[in-house]
């Protein structure tokens, strides 16, 4: 079976070698570019299993560069990992809702990065069950696709899980932080606003069906049919 394949996109030309160690030694093969130009022309005839994406590029904001990634139907379902010096909980909610997967902020150990990536991974393989149904909304894992009666519906990986999780149980009310424990498995430092702006950008997606993820104030989030 062939290795799973991370690119690193960082001007930073220290983090390459440094990163290239510690993944290709948890198990990873490992690209890496300086500038988004190259990154894009080698992502046409590539795809990686996961993007670690710097905020702030020398060609290119990073944060448009994830949201241009999301829309292509080529690269959507390709997690990404954004990698920034920004920290505040404004700038962690814009890469969310620009439909990055995970957000890690500098200075950071790469313990910690190599820990988020086999997280992000994780979350993204197909779990036993192929179809899953609730209302009008049909998931199907082995695909990964999701559709609403007749349409299908692009979601990022962190929104398929999320909703996989509640459609899984469907009446049961999974609390935030239940929420974050199974989306990162206790690997990741977050707020519950984090589930927040997931389920919100979710509901949005599925349109009405979207209705049917209930807010239980104070608790968390059910999906009720």
């Amino acid at each position: 079976m062939e290795k799973e394949l991370i690119v690193l996109v960082e001007d930073e030309v220290a983090l390459h070698d440094l990163l290239r160690l510690h993944l290709e030694k948890a198990g990873y093969r490992f690209e890496a570019f300086a500038e988004t130009g190259p990154f894009l022309k080698w992502l046409k005839k590539t795809k990686p299993d996961l993007i670690i994406l710097d905020w702030m590029l020398p060609d290119a904001d990073g944060l448009e560069i994830c949201r241009f990634l999301k829309n292509q139907d080529d690269t959507k379902t390709i997690p990404v990992i954004m990698l920034t010096a920004k920290s505040e909980e404004v700038d962690r909610v814009l890469g969310l809702e620009m439909g990055a997967d995970d957000y890690i902020s500098k200075p950071f150990s790469v313990r910690e990065l190599v820990a988020r990536v086999k997280a992000v991974l994780r979350r993204g393989k197909a779990s036993a069950v192929s179809i899953l149904k609730g209302g009008s909304i049909t998931l199907d894992l082995e695909r990964h696709e999701v559709w609403v009666e007749e349409k299908r519906v692009e979601l990022t990986a962190v929104e398929f899980n999320l909703l996989k999780i509640l459609l899984s149980k469907k009446g049961w009310v999974f609390t935030r932080d239940k929420l974050l424990d199974l989306l990162w498995s206790g690997e990741k430092i977050v707020t519950d606003r984090t589930v927040d702006v997931h389920i919100s950008n979710l509901r949005s997606k599925l349109g009405k069906a979207g209705e049917l993820i209930r807010n239980i104030r104070g608790v968390g989030y059910k999906f009720e049919e």
